[in-house]
């Protein structure tokens, strides 16, 4: 599958996508492709702090070709249920339209379930991230500084979510 750069002549390709857990050695690369990513190095220090923090963290990073061009993080946050907060999730922009973003999704969320945790909550287009199963109204129940349309949750056992409420705890690298 290729995808046409821009700024290349040639077509972008990626012939071989491996998904794995980042290392300490992987810390630049990440830097560079969150920072890619959201056009700014906010998200990037937010990576890179979670990360190196005491919290429990899925930190996985999509490398194309030896390449890294994505990565996903998933940080455990305080709830009524054992539940993560997917953030940031950054993809290259030579390498969006190859679906890799929605690969990292997929197995972030699969070693979260696998790991134990029940809910995962994400602030994001909801276009992209509904076509995972999260959703507005399951997160209108649970209080966060940045509650609204956006804000979703999506249950990794079912029921999980049902009849709880109250205040998501997030670690303090997300109000840096």
């Amino acid at each position: 599958m290729g995808l046409r750069d821009p700024n290349k002549s040639s077509p972008v390709l990626c012939n071989r996508l491996t998904i794995r857990h980042s290392s300490e050695a992987d810390a630049a690369a990440i830097a560079i492709v969150v920072t890619n990513a959201f056009g700014q190095p906010q998200e990037a220090d937010l990576a890179l702090a979670l990360i190196a923090a005491p919290e429990r963290t899925i930190s996985l990073v999509a490398e194309c070709n030896g390449r890294i061009v994505g990565h996903v993080l998933l940080t455990e946050i305080g709830a009524p249920t054992r539940a993560v907060a997917l953030a940031p999730l950054a993809v290259e922009p030579e390498f969006r339209e190859m679906q890799i973003g929605v690969a990292l999704v997929r197995e972030g969320l699969a070693q979260a379930a696998g790991e134990g945790y029940q809910a995962a909550f994400v602030l994001g287009r909801n276009a992209y991230y509904e076509r995972f199963g999260f959703r507005s109204p399951l997160a209108d129940s649970f209080d966060v500084p940045w509650q609204g349309a956006q804000f979703m949750a999506l249950e990794l056992t079912p029921g999980a979510l049902a009849g709880k409420s109250g205040a998501l705890v997030y670690p303090d690298a997300f109000f840096a």
